[in-house]
């Protein structure tokens, strides 16, 4: 391997909330705990969500119901990524991830110890 590839993290973020704020805020705690060690590896970790919700917060109300973000940005930044770590969990947008992640040929990883290091 001769660049760190761009891992997405894919994984719950809404599924299986209900729409609690702090269920959320759990389900992005878990795909952030990936980070690092991806970083260790050598590679570049990315999660949706962070490039999804700030567009959201710049969004008003109709624009952002007529539109799913999270879905949209993830497709787009699959389309950059070289990989997917598809964490434990149900989860539609994470599972839509794998498909367009495996339809590119793209490596799928189901946990950390499974990602090669970057030399």
């Amino acid at each position: 391997m001769t660049t760190p590839q761009l891992i997405l993290i894919a994984g719950p973020y809404r599924s299986g909330t209900g729409g609690d704020p702090d269920l959320i805020a759990a389900n992005l705690e878990r795909l952030e705990a990936a980070a690092a060690p991806i970083h260790r590896l050598g590679h570049i970790p990315m999660i949706g969500e962070w490039v999804a919700l700030p567009v959201l917060r710049g969004l008003d109300t109709a624009e952002s119901e007529q539109t799913d973000v999270m879905y949209q940005t993830a497709h787009r930044l699959l389309q950059h990524c070289d990989a997917v770590l598809r964490l434990p969990g149900e989860s539609q947008g994470a599972d839509t991830d794998v498909a367009i992640a495996t339809e590119r040929g793209l490596p799928v990883y189901h946990s950390i110890a499974e990602i090669p290091a970057h030399s």
